[in-house]
């Protein structure tokens, strides 16, 4: 039998508010989902993956490929004898001078904070519109066409900064908007289509797409940007837009808004799907409860720990890669290899514990509850630790690695954590939800590089580092705090338009 906690989805008396165990509810045997065939849940959670990993490999790849376009030299660099500065000495160098990049802009670090930064202006703007958009009219067409919007200005990103860098600054900020989508919409489907107990698992298989295509796209990209032929570094965006365009095409034909309107599901995961999540609020388009959303505590919890979560993620995502370059001094194939290696070690840890949480909620060693914050702490503070040792073990580059890779993997236990809580709080406003707590935490993605410009600010040594692995760590461990003392798995009195009796 497949018993699911009242905790995700609610009931129809103020006290199923007041003791998140109180109820569960069993699905019966005939509509359990016994059947072997591929499932149209599984196809979804495929397309899924790969439009993440799609989305992310064309997100990412600037940021291996500013090392090729900059040239380094056109900035004077600080004596190595200078007691100010603190350096990690050149591997097997028989000089003292840093290896320089000779790319066409003389961009300085503020300007390429700005660049990393750019596409996060554009990515919180259409967080919301993008949650709410895939509640009124389904999350395909939405999520679809943000990937196949972030696929055509990714291929124009090259002319683009070749013409002049406001029209580049543009063409990044028109990418975000496209990419903004994504992720909220696909918290509307994921509400639609995946039932409560199958929920962190999924969306680790789901979003771990993201980790995939970071995972993939820092290399290739390294491998690229070091080719004469064809251009170099243009051609990261030209093959990973491609595959956005590609990938469009089997979404649109394959995937649809829910079990009820797929025309060739199978009836029994139809009926399995249906009956596991319970009476549903079919009135889509009751008006948002705004003002009791946003003075909801829990969803701040949420929001602050996605800050907190992100500000670290984009410290590596974004800057790691100049930290390997100016600091490591590895070239640009091998800075780009062990960049990918947290994401790597992330997406097999994601999946992993994501298993784990759901076998203990399956079998009731944990609440809903419980399991996300115990889970989100993991993703919190271990990775937080990874980023401390770092700055302490400074040039050793055998520990940096090992810190980056075997801590930073714990980062994926927030598919556990607070990925699935918006479900919970609201199935119905889940993309809603995200997107509000999405757009505030991908602030942190214009932010952050722009902060640690100022703070790296033509300093390129150890110390300037220090300080920003220092402040990356200490707003993530901060927020997880707020998040362990304030975050609820209950489904919130506002969520529904009409109370619902379950029995």
């Amino acid at each position: 039998m497949y018993a699911v906690r009242d905790e995700d989805f609610g009931s129809d008396s103020e006290s199923s508010f007041e003791d998140e165990d109180e109820l569960t509810r069993i699905i019966p045997p005939e509509v359990e989902d016994t059947t072997d065939c591929m499932k149209a849940r599984h196809i979804l959670g495929i397309l899924g993956f790969l439009g993440f990993a799609n989305v992310y490999a064309m997100r990412v790849n600037l940021s291996v490929a500013i090392v090729a376009m900059v040239n380094s030299t056109a900035f004077p660099q600080p004596s190595t004898n200078s007691n100010v500065y603190d350096h990690c000495p050149l591997p097997n160098a028989t000089n003292s001078t840093q290896p320089a990049t000779n790319g066409e802009f003389a961009w300085d670090e503020r300007t390429q904070g700005i660049v990393l930064g750019s596409f996060f202006y554009g990515y919180v703007l259409t967080q919301v519109p993008g949650g709410r958009l895939a509640e009124l009219f389904g999350g395909k067409l939405v999520y679809g066409l943000g990937v196949l919007m972030t696929a055509v200005f990714t291929l124009l990103s090259p002319i683009a900064a070749q013409i002049n860098f406001p029209l580049f600054i543009i063409v990044r900020v028109l990418e975000g908007m496209g990419e903004g989508v994504t992720f909220p919409s696909m918290h509307a489907m994921l509400a639609r289509w995946i039932p409560p107990l199958e929920r962190s698992k999924f969306a680790a298989y789901v979003y771990a797409g993201a980790n995939f295509g970071t995972v993939i796209s820092l290399p290739v990209s390294g491998w690229l940007c070091s080719l004469e032929w064809g251009g170099g570094w243009p051609l990261c965006f030209y093959l990973f837009g491609f595959l956005g365009l590609l990938w469009f095409g089997f979404w649109y034909f394959l995937i649809y808004d829910s079990p009820s309107s797929h025309p060739r599901i199978n009836e029994q995961e139809k009926a399995f799907i249906i009956a596991s999540m319970g009476p549903q609020d079919e009135d889509e388009k009751a008006p948002i409860p705004w003002l009791k959303m946003l003075t909801c505590v829990p969803l701040w919890a949420i929001l602050i720990t996605q800050c907190g979560q992100s500000w670290a993620f984009y410290t590596q995502l974004t800057e790691l890669p100049t930290y390997m370059s100016q600091i490591l001094h590895f070239d640009i194939q091998a800075n780009a290899l062990l960049s990918a290696i947290p994401y790597l070690t992330s997406w097999w840890c994601g999946i992993a514990t994501s298993i784990v949480a759901d076998w203990l909620l399956g079998h009731g060693y944990l609440s809903l509850s419980t399991s996300y914050k115990i889970f989100n702490s993991i993703a919190s503070i271990i990775p937080s630790l990874g980023l401390l040792g770092v700055a302490y073990v400074g040039c050793n580059r055998v520990a940096v690695q090992l810190l980056l890779a075997l801590p930073g993997a714990l980062a994926g236990a927030v598919y556990a954590g607070n990925q699935m809580n918006h479900i919970a709080l609201s199935p119905k406003y889940a993309g809603t939800m995200y997107g509000i707590t999405n757009a505030a935490a991908n602030m942190c993605g214009f932010l952050a590089p722009y902060v640690i410009g100022l703070i790296i600010e033509g300093r390129e040594t150890l110390g300037q580092w220090r300080l920003v692995f220092y402040l990356a760590a200490g707003i993530n461990i901060g927020a997880n705090l707020f998040y362990v003392a304030f975050a609820s798995a209950r489904e919130q009195p506002w969520s529904r338009s009409q109370r619902l009796n379950i029995n």
